[in-house]
């Protein structure tokens, strides 16, 4: 991996607030650490094309427990039954941008919930595609949009460059 490549996934990595290491068991972790937004990002979709305000009323303390406890409850399920067949290290406890992302989530599946809810179908799905934009950009690439604006307002401004640019001079 080239170095502003690297450089640009380390800087996504401390943005979602993931302390970096050098190790190759941290390397081997590291895909595994988007699938916690993968399988929300795959269930808000479903419940979004289907508008299923139980699935998404489901997901709220699914999120807000993300945003509360220290491992999403999702992270669980990898550490307790994947992480031992795919060879890996536990993943990291959920630091406070990752915490603040899952608190967004929350609420943004309260919303969706109660649009669908109210026959509002066209705003909740407006709302429920931008949730799966938003999930589907850091399960594919690690750039994390709420853990961006965390930085912004609360965190390390100088990580928000690299993180969508790399050492590119911009």
């Amino acid at each position: 991996m080239s170095d502003i490549k690297t450089e640009k996934l380390h800087a996504r990595l401390k943005v979602r607030g993931i302390e970096i290491s050098g190790g190759a068991d941290f390397a081997k972790m590291v895909p595994w650490t988007r699938l916690t937004f993968s399988l929300c990002t795959a269930i808000a979709a479903l419940a979004t094309a289907f508008a299923c305000t139980t699935t998404l009323w489901l997901m709220v303390p699914v999120a807000l427990l993300g945003a509360t406890r220290p491992r999403h409850p999702f992270d669980y399920i990898f550490n307790r039954f994947i992480r031992s067949q795919v060879g890996t290290i536990a993943l990291p406890h959920n630091t406070a941008p990752t915490r603040f992302a899952c608190g967004i989530a929350a609420v943004w599946f309260v919303v969706m919930a109660l649009l669908f809810h109210s026959g509002y179908d066209l705003a909740g799905y407006i709302l429920g595609a931008m949730f799966v934009f938003v999930g589907a950009l850091v399960s594919i690439t690690h750039l994390c949009i709420p853990g961006i604006i965390y930085q912004f307002l609360f965190g390390d401004r100088s990580l928000i460059k690299t993180s969508i640019f790399g050492g590119a001079r911009v």
